[in-house]
């Protein structure tokens, strides 16, 4: 630790230094994201670079995993450190996994929406690819029988329960073709494309409002190949968004290793 490291930073100090305001910073403080600030004999509070730091890892830590698990994350390993219950080491190796699980989660989250959007183009090569095999003087009615799927066998082959297509049915999305009068429900090959996208964009963590505009763009332009494209751009900004969550995760971890190194030499660790 630099002799500049040991200098006492005022509120307002941290405050420039962080980009945070000065009443931030006492929340943060407050609320554990932060270590305890030690007092001056004035009274006020003396802050280090430690502090400013740990400002920098919480806000790469909320632009990563979100503001309620930084601070979560934040007090737990701050608590964890000033504690007794564990050696230097062991708690080291506590804040690195918690650290290590929000890695895994974005590296789980963009394997979903790579997969999601491998699905969609799919979509989109069968609905610009004739089928050889079909009889041109055929009806070429989505309708027909052997065209339609029951709720059970469309459920089985997205691999979701059917509650939950009953549930898309509810919303708007994924609509069956037919219910009869005994309620089975019959999609033809309309209904199954837009609930294969539902399941595609679900699957990748998009809530139902924003798969509802993709389904209502893709009833507007009458195909499952425009929808799949709409869908495929919202997949190609979350993954986007899912790079810069990592990058600034990668950047909060450097800070946080370098106060957590600061906390326990301080406690004697």
């Amino acid at each position: 630790m630099t002799r500049e490291d040991r200098s006492p930073l005022r509120t307002a100090d941290v405050a420039r230094e962080s980009g945070y305001s000065v009443q931030q910073v006492r929340d943060l403080e407050r609320l554990g994201v932060l270590p305890p600030a030690r007092r001056a004999a004035n009274g006020y509070r003396a802050y280090t670079a430690a502090h400013v730091r740990a400002l920098r890892a919480y806000r790469g830590l909320a632009s990563a995993a979100g503001p309620v698990d930084a601070r979560r994350l934040l007090a737990t390993t701050f608590d964890a450190a000033q504690g007794d219950a564990a050696e230097p080491g062991a708690r080291l190796a506590d804040a690195a996994a918690a650290i290590g699980a929000v890695h895994v989660r974005l590296a789980r989250e963009r394997d979903e929406a790579l997969r999601a959007r491998e699905a969609l183009r799919a979509i989109q090569a069968e609905a610009a690819t004739p089928d050889a095999d079909a009889d041109p003087a055929a009806d070429p009615s989505p309708g027909r029988a052997d065209d339609t799927m029951t709720i059970t066998e469309l459920a089985a082959a997205l691999g979701v329960r059917t509650s939950t297509l009953r549930f898309w049915e509810q919303e708007g999305l994924a609509v069956p073709d037919r219910v009869t009068t005994l309620r089975a429900r019959q999609y033809g090959t309309g209904a199954i494309q837009e609930a294969r996208i539902v399941a595609a964009l679900r699957s990748s963590g998009y809530g139902i409002p924003a798969v509802r505009d993709v389904v209502a763009t893709l009833r507007q332009v009458g195909g499952a190949a425009e929808g799949a494209v709409r869908a495929e751009q919202i997949l190609d900004r979350r993954l986007d968004q899912i790079a810069a969550r990592t990058v600034a995760l990668l950047r909060a971890g450097a800070d946080l290793a370098a106060v957590l190194d600061e906390v326990w030499q301080q406690e004697g660790g």
